[in-house]
Parts: C-alpha cells; sequence; structure tokens
C-alpha cells in the first residue's frame, strides 16, 4: 500500500477535521520517521511536543510492556501504584506538596483545573490573547483564537482576554472577583512566543494579592521541554495549578492536573471523575519518560541542542530572529512563507510545524543528537534559500 492509497482510504473513513494528512507513516526510531513510500524523516515536531524520547525508544516499550503483563487496566474505584508513584513523582518535580487528578490529554487537563477554578466560588478567568488551551468545550472557552470557538458558541462564559505579557493590562484585569489567571509560560500554538521577564511574577503577585489561582498550562513546555522540569521554574514562583501532558507519557495518551497548597483540596468526591485517567499503563510509561530524562540527563542536553538549533538558523536573511527556550524553538520569519517553508522542508526530509504564516515551530525529541540538530540546519537553511529566493 502506497501513501496515496492510505490517503484514499483515509479520505473515506476519518472525519475531515484535519484535512488531507501530509502523508502516511508507518515506522519510527529514535528522531526519524518513515512514510508508506519508504521515505525518511528527520522529526523535528515530536508528535506536536509529545514524543519526548522519540520513536520506539526501548525504556517506554519496556515499561508499557511490563506493566501489560500485570495491570492493564483498573478504573479509578482502584489505585495502581505506578499510578501513585507518578503522582508523587510529578509534586516532587513541582516542589510543593500537593494533589494530582490524572487524564488522558492536555485538554482535558485543562477542563480538570477549569473545574478547579469553579470550587473556589468564584467564575471569572483572565486568560492571554494568543493562548491555546484545548479543543472540548470549556478548554475552547479560553482559548484565543476566534476561528475556533465562534462556530461552538455559547462557551462558558466569565473570560477576560489580555494581550500577553502586558504586566499593566494583568493588573489592571485582576480584582477580588477572579477565580484564576490562566499562562501559557511561553506560547506554543501563537509561534513560540515568550513574556518579557518578570511577567509570570508579576501574574504570581496580583493572583496572590487578590486571593485567586495562578494557573499555567504547561502541557507543551512541561516535563523538559524547555530545559526544565517546568518551564516556570526559570521566575523562581510557585503556581496554584499545573497543567501538563504531551511529552509526559512519550507517546502514551496521558496528561495530569497538578493542584498545589490549598488548591490540592478543591475537587472533592463527586466533583470530577475520569475512566482512563491514571491508567497503570500511561502511568508506567510516564514514568519511564521521566526516568529517562533524568539518568540520561537531558535537561542538559536539551538546552545545548536548543542553543544549536537556535545559532544556526538566527542568521538566515529570511530570519529575522529565534524564540523560545530549549527544544521548543521559535523561528521568526521576515515574509508570512511559513506554510511554504514547511512543504518544501518535508520534501527534504524535514518535518516542521508553520504556527502562523511568519513562524516556524520545532518541537523534536529530547533526545535529537547533536549531529541530527546539524543536519537539520544544513537541510532547513537550504530550504529558506530556496523559499526565499
Amino acid at each position: 500500500m502506497t501513501v496515496s492509497d492510505w490517503t484514499t482510504r483515509y479520505q473515506g473513513s476519518v472525519m475531515n477535521t484535519f484535512g488531507q494528512p501530509q502523508t502516511v507513516l508507518v515506522r519510527g526510531e529514535g528522531s526519524r520517521v518513515w512514510d508508506a513510500d519508504g521515505n525518511e524523516y528527520l522529526d523535528l515536531l515530536g508528535g506536536i511536543a509529545v514524543n519526548a524520547l522519540g520513536h520506539a525508544h526501548p525504556a517506554i516499550l519496556e515499561a508499557v510492556t511490563r506493566q501489560l503483563q500485570t495491570l492493564g487496566h483498573v478504573s479509578n474505584f482502584f489505585a495502581s501504584e505506578p499510578q501513585i508513584e507518578l503522582a508523587e513523582k510529578l509534586l516532587e518535580l513541582a516542589g510543593h506538596p500537593g494533589r494530582v487528578f490524572f487524564t488522558n490529554s492536555g485538554t482535558e487537563a485543562n477542563e480538570a483545573a477549569f473545574k478547579a477554578t469553579r470550587r473556589t466560588g468564584r467564575t471569572k478567568v483572565v486568560v492571554a490573547e494568543g493562548s491555546f488551551h484545548g479543543r472540548t468545550m470549556g478548554a475552547l472557552a479560553l482559548t484565543s483564537k476566534e476561528a475556533y470557538r465562534a462556530p461552538f458558541e455559547p462557551l462558558p462564559g466569565d473570560v477576560t482576554w489580555v494581550p500577553y505579557g502586558d504586566v499593566t493590562a494583568l493588573e489592571a484585569a485582576v480584582d477580588d472577583s477572579v477565580a484564576a489567571v490562566l499562562l501559557e509560560p511561553i506560547q506554543g500554538e501563537a509561534g513560540v512566543i515568550a513574556p518579557p521577564d518578570g511577567y509570570l511574577n508579576a501574574a504570581r503577585d496580583v493572583t496572590t494579592e487578590h486571593g485567586a489561582l495562578l494557573w499555567l498550562d504547561e502541557i507543551q513546555t512541561g516535563i523538559g521541554r524547555t530545559g526544565a522540569w517546568f518551564a516556570f521554574e526559570q521566575s523562581g514562583i510557585s503556581p496554584d495549578l499545573i497543567t501538563v501532558a504531551k511529552g509526559l507519557g512519550g507517546g502514551i495518551p496521558i496528561g495530569a492536573c497538578i493542584a498545589l497548597g490549598d488548591a490540592a483540596t478543591l475537587l472533592q468526591p463527586g466533583d470530577h471523575g475520569t475512566t482512563f485517567g491514571g491508567n497503570p499503563v500511561a502511568t508506567a510509561a510516564a514514568l519511564a519518560v521521566i526516568s529517562t530524562i533524568e539518568s540520561d540527563k537531558l535537561l542538559d542536553h536539551v538546552t545545548t541542542i536548543g542553543d544549536q538549533l537556535r545559532r544556526g538558523l538566527g542568521d538566515h536573511p529570511l530570519v529575522t530572529a529565534t524564540a523560545g527556550r530549549g527544544l521548543l524553538v521559535g523561528v521568526v520569519l521576515a515574509r508570512p512563507v511559513s506554510a511554504d517553508i514547511a512543504k518544501a522542508a518535508l520534501a527534504a526530509g524535514l518535518i516542521v510545524n508553520a504556527p502562523t504564516p511568519d513562524r516556524l515551530r520545532l518541537a523534536p525529541p529530547l533526545i535529537l543528537s547533536e549531529n541530527d540538530a546539524a543536519h537539520a540546519v544544513t537541510t532547513l537553511r537550504a530550504v529558506l534559500d530556496e523559499v526565499g529566493s
């Protein structure tokens, strides 16, 4: 079966919510994948920051296989060892006592956090423009892009939008009626946009002053992506709610709402639930991801390779700036040609993402090697030359 054959079958059976697939992938190993026609690609997107350890990593394979030989699923009428161990580990990494609610995805983690904010007795949430927090109805209400929200309104209300990175606007929007401020430490879907220094500190200060929760969406930035376990660490603050997913399971679906301090008791029995959240197989995979990041010292590696990519691309004439931290890399273009670049890059054997017309997003596996990063820079610069000429 060729890519064309599979694409025809896809179009006849899968809902058309994503448009035509760019290709049909059949195999992966490390930072590379292959399609049904045998073409090889260097994966610089990692399933949109999901495949933290790349493809077919032996630690995940071993953890999932071992767990399936004992317990695959038990429901949340019961607890399992990996579920408890993962909750404890996430709280350890967050640096504060609390409680964890496990989900199957990032948008579900945000739904859990959204419900927790309602248990404060307040309903107002302040959210940044340019945000992306998910596609389910609650998370969608907190997602900035009008084209995503408009077809499904009315959505849960009482949301106030403020410009991302604007401390004055944030301080003006928060008063004693606000339940929570929701921010991404680095906006991913908007094109890898980092706020000014001190912005998260200001958010912490104003929420504390008014008794509101500080909720940080680390679904894309968490679990080592920026060279730290959580991107907020570099601000030296502690939020009340942290949502994570994507890289946590290394490709196995899992998310988590981490509630710290007093926020840990907002959701009580009967307030929320899930059938698959905290599944033993998914939590075992997540433990393997975290253990491998620790044992292989990938946090330092992520910083080194991310800097290599930014240096290698930053001086190209079509590039006006590079952005982000670690292996969440934004490439700002002088012209709105990101879609053309992504298409040409695919033809050249690179998978990259064009989140906005003038920005590229790179979120490769955390294991991306120095040699692969060098190959990526050389190939992508050639593509930039081709499109920019």
